[in-house]
């Protein structure tokens, strides 16, 4: 059953020359639109009290078990401005049925698929002078759902008293001077998730946890940080925001097989996608010794990396503590051709032949 919204209009709403000029650089997440959604979930009623309302702060108790137990979840997915002046999301349905294998993991309520796409459409609704023109770049609306414990109540149990909210924000081109290689350091040190974690939820402690092993990357002068599995320390996994496919020579596409990691929706799509443009695609294990080695001989042509805000970015070197593989190619054929299908697909410069793009305004 569809949710019934009530919609409280914001009395102070940016006025037209400051969204332009934010719309003109909004970097990523640095701005926020006039509005938020926000529905709640407890034992005794359900899911209720869906409302748009302005954006502003959030009024928590100290007890509240999210800043104690670190009980929530969260997507992250894009609106579209295509040529034509309307607006669409990518897979929304694909980003709802994650937060309800989520929220599974994380014992909280399952807010219903067509529920959280109506919410999220609801939002761009309102705020739709915020989705930028997308003909200056990669230019899109940020939007971000996300679900936590907000019972005020010290005790390890699942919270009775849960928050459902959409926030949104205008992001920018993700590669301002063009798409470059990526740089990874690989920790041998820490590990994202183990057999029967968390690592397969998108939930905000997996991205904790990999907080120290990106400064060790930053430290090393590298963009991003590859972890291996937890059990055998051997296994690519992922990074710390994104999935990785690796190009052979005889053009065949690997990439790590789920269980411990996120199943990214740009992740999936590039599974159909590479596939449709000839590409024969594996999920497998894939060892760091199957990397370097494959680089150095040349059965490893290309690696690239996926996730919502690059999208498709090509990765460069790989870099550890006493040694280095460099590059697996200075152009990134195939790399480029899938991204640009996919980016092409999502503003509405190619046909959507898959069925992916969904109107909201």
């Amino acid at each position: 059953m569809s949710m019934q919204i009530t919609t409280t209009a914001s009395t102070n709403p940016a006025s037209a020359e400051r969204v332009a000029s934010i719309l003109a650089d909004p970097g990523f997440g640095n701005f926020f639109t006039d509005h938020m959604f926000t529905v709640e979930w407890t034992s005794a009623h359900g899911w209720h009290g869906a409302r748009i309302e302005p954006y502003g702060p959030l009024s928590l108790d100290p007890a509240t078990a999210v800043l104690h137990y670190a009980q929530e979840i969260f997507e992250g997915m894009k609106a579209y401005r295509h040529p034509d002046g309307s607006i669409w999301s990518f897979r929304p349905e694909e980003n709802a049925g994650r937060m309800v294998r989520s929220s599974r993991r994380l014992a909280l309520p399952e807010l219903p698929v067509e529920d959280f796409v109506q919410a999220v459409d609801a939002l761009v609704d309102i705020d739709q002078r915020w989705v930028p023109d997308s003909t200056g770049g990669e230019k899109s609306l940020y939007l971000r759902p996300f679900m936590f414990a907000s019972e005020a109540f010290l005790g390890v149990r699942p919270s009775q008293h849960v928050t459902f909210m959409v926030i949104a924000s205008p992001a920018g081109a993700y590669f301002k001077g063009g798409v470059r290689p990526v740089t990874l350091w690989l920790t041998e040190e820490y590990t994202r998730a183990g057999r029967g974690g968390m690592g397969a939820a998108k939930t905000g402690g997996n991205y904790a946890s990999s907080l120290v092993a990106q400064q060790q990357a930053t430290a090393n002068g590298c963009d991003q940080v590859v972890f291996l599995d937890g059990q055998e320390g051997r296994h690519i996994e992922e990074l710390g925001g994104m999935n990785l496919y690796f190009v052979y020579a005889d053009g065949h596409i690997v990439t790590p097989a789920t269980g411990t990691i996120l199943e990214g929706i740009t992740r999936a799509s590039i599974l159909e996608l590479a596939g449709k443009m000839g590409h024969q695609v594996e999920e497998r294990r894939i060892s760091i010794d199957e990397w370097r080695q494959g680089v150095l001989d040349g059965a490893i042509t290309e690696i690239f990396a996926c996730g919502t805000a690059a999208v498709v970015t090509p990765v460069g070197a790989l870099r550890w503590d006493g040694g280095e593989v460099p590059a697996a190619s200075d152009s990134g054929d195939v790399t480029m051709a899938i991204r640009n299908a996919l980016v092409d697909v999502q503003f509405g410069r190619a046909e959507d032949t898959f069925g992916w793009m969904h109107r909201i305004v």
